[in-house]
């Protein structure tokens, strides 16, 4: 099977090392960076141009287009390839709503009785009866950008200064257009988690679930990142919480997808919030979340090809797994000190030929230079371990984690500390 696959992150690192498990796949990578280029081949061409990408296709026999990032998707890059014949993992620029539109996903949610958090909207012509809603409101509150802000774009505010802010900043251009509309939220109570269902549109399966760590510093304070860690499964999702997942959130999501003539095809990542066994909806993304997708996939037993190819065709194949999780795995991200605002790149990168068998480095923001591997991100690396229980693959990761080095370097201390604490 030829698969291309799109995308340059940990994400895709982790997604392109599941699928060069499945029998006979030729990984071509578009762009990649140099941990995919050690077992795909680099596709040399613009992600933009879309004609380009389909020649590209069709000349190499391409079955599968795997989309990573949401940016391409939220430019059409499915659609393209789809009206060209293509079987692409990934759902068309409409059904990305979910995740480009956050007034989109909130409307939805509202019209299909979907449990989510309440909520008001407001464009930049309404800036004064947001700031007076919010001077009226309780806090903490959370203000979201409308539009894609890679991660960025969600403020929980505790006090009415930081919430001013956060719409002062949002209205003045901050995340560009996609803070021309703001969603403002009631703060949901509970811990968070991810569900990615794996869909055809019709049908669906679910992969392990995972936590994130979505703030920059320990203890879940400071700015939000697109992600400093994460591990799974996670043991808040219990077999009751996932099922009231499949019922409440994923089948009603999808079935009103094709009532709206939307239908979804790919990865649909659910955020939620779980609170005393309910789950709520935080967010939808229109693809594999970026660091969960390291632990989750790391864990994945089965025909990682075979699933995403059958969803694509719209035969999903639900025995192409055979076990969602093998043991635990927890990721670890490495950032560049300054990270999610200003930092310095260029830094070499040592350490990475001591890592054991049982850890996988993810590169997320890197280059290589006269084989050497050097910084080129606020998020540079993913290290992810495996473990037979959750506190053995934390242990683990740390340990590989204190074996890397570069100049700069920063991380989180806590990561799946939380997950060991709940399953205690």
């Amino acid at each position: 099977m030829n698969i291309l696959l799109i995308g340059s992150g940990g994400r895709e690192h982790a997604i392109a090392s599941a699928l060069i498990k499945s029998k006979n796949v030729h990984l071509f990578a578009l762009p990649g960076n140099p941990g995919i280029a050690k077992i795909a081949q680099i596709v040399p061409l613009n992600i933009k141009n879309h004609q380009d990408v389909s020649d590209f296709c069709a000349k190499n026999s391409i079955d599968l287009v795997v989309i990573g990032p949401e940016q391409p998707i939220a430019d059409g890059l499915s659609d393209s390839l789809r009206s060209a014949g293509i079987n692409v993992f990934a759902p068309s620029r409409l059904a990305a709503q979910l995740e480009t539109s956050k007034l989109f996903a909130k409307q939805f949610m509202q019209k299909y009785d979907i449990p989510t958090a309440r909520f008001c909207a407001f464009d930049k012509s309404q800036k004064q009866d947001a700031l007076d809603y919010i001077r009226k409101g309780e806090f903490p509150v959370v203000i979201k950008a409308d539009g894609l802000a890679a991660g960025k774009g969600v403020v929980v505010a505790t006090n009415s200064d930081e919430a001013i802010q956060a719409i002062e900043e949002m209205f003045s251009g901050s995340f560009g257009s996609a803070g021309e509309k703001i969603v403002v939220e009631e703060f949901m109570q509970g811990e968070e988690a991810s569900i990615f269902a794996i869909t055809d549109a019709n049908n669906f399966v679910t992969l392990a679930p995972a936590q994130d760590h979505k703030r920059i510093l320990d203890g879940d304070k400071g700015k939000n990142t697109g992600g400093m860690g994460a591990y799974s499964p996670a043991p808040i999702v219990t077999s009751e919480v996932l099922d009231k997942v499949k019922s409440l959130i994923i089948e009603p999501t999808l079935k009103g997808m094709i009532a709206e003539g939307l239908p979804y095809i790919g990865c649909l990542y659910v955020g939620l919030m779980i609170n005393n066994g309910n789950p709520k909806v935080v967010e939808y993304n229109c693809r594999f979340g970026d660091p969960e997708t390291q632990a989750v996939l790391s864990v994945f037993d089965g025909d990682f090809a075979e699933l995403l190819f059958s969803a694509a065709k719209g035969t999903l194949n639900a025995s192409a797994i055979k076990n969602i999780n093998q043991g635990f795995a927890t990721c670890v991200v490495l950032a560049s000190k300054g990270y999610p605002d200003k930092y310095e790149i260029g830094f070499e990168i040592t350490g990475l030929d001591s890592i054991s068998d049982n850890v996988i480095v993810y590169h997320a923001g890197t280059k290589e230079i006269d084989g050497k591997i050097f910084t080129n991100g606020g998020r540079v690396l993913g290290v992810t371990s495996l473990g037979a229980t959750l506190k053995e693959s934390r242990e683990n990761a740390y340990k590989a984690v204190s074996k890397i080095h570069f100049q700069n370097i920063y991380f989180r201390n806590d990561i799946a500390a939380k997950g060991i604490k709940n399953s205690n």
